[in-house]
């Protein structure tokens, strides 16, 4: 494993060019190289490789995430795992690149999924108890401490431009988990007017969280 302070340990410097979304130049011949090198434990065919691809790495992170310091922190994990499970990558011209493609999109993917469970969870807390009665005020989390921030206030604004009907209706069924049935019982309203609400909720939420590519309605 590479000692510490060695090109393997070093975050991607901020303000790292995303570079192009296509894959980056690396002859097949160079590509077998480095995989028999990795393979050998040779620690600079590990920072060879760093440097190679880190940009174009970062510009597909980047892209999924839409969060710098999240991407580079997948970019690092991937050189991790690579290193780590080289022995495991096809032994082919493609193999090296189509496998560390595959284990970054993989860990982003993780992120993605770990950031909406946040998001969900905050808004489970914030309807806790929640029958018919205002919103509980809950304690709000410090969102822009963590990676995604953005996310959970993008959300929580578009719910809270709802009409309070709507707001209802969508609380109970996305966050609570509530059956159409089981929201008409709890509000006393036909299962009509519950499809109604929630149709005309989604259609706006759509215009404002469709373009996001963690939170899909």
């Amino acid at each position: 494993m590479p000692a510490d302070g060695s090109d393997f340990n070093r975050r991607p410097a901020h303000g790292v060019p995303a570079g192009r979304a296509g894959t980056p130049a690396l002859a097949a011949t160079r590509a077998l190289s480095l995989h028999a090198r990795l393979v050998a434990r040779d620690e600079r065919a590990l920072a060879e490789l760093i440097e190679t691809i880190t940009p174009w790495l970062l510009g597909i992170t980047q892209a999924l995430l839409s969060d710098a310091a999240e991407a580079e922190d997948v970019v690092q994990e991937t050189f991790t795992t690579v290193w780590n499970r080289i022995g495991q990558v096809p032994t082919e011209s493609r193999g090296l690149l189509a496998w560390i493609l595959r284990a970054a999109r993989n860990r982003a993917i993780d992120r993605l999924r770990s950031r909406k469970r946040r998001v969900m969870k905050s808004a489970r807390l914030a309807v806790h108890g929640m029958d018919g009665e205002p919103f509980a005020a809950a304690e709000e989390p410090d969102e822009a401490g963590t990676a995604g921030w953005h996310v959970h206030r993008t959300v929580h604004a578009a719910l809270e431009a709802l009409p309070r009907e709507q707001q209802v209706v969508v609380w109970l069924a996305y966050f609570s988990g509530l059956t159409q049935s089981q929201i008409g019982a709890r509000l006393g309203i036909p299962i009509g007017t519950v499809k109604t609400r929630l149709r005309l909720a989604f259609d706006k939420l759509r215009l404002v969280l469709g373009p996001m590519k963690d939170w899909i309605l």
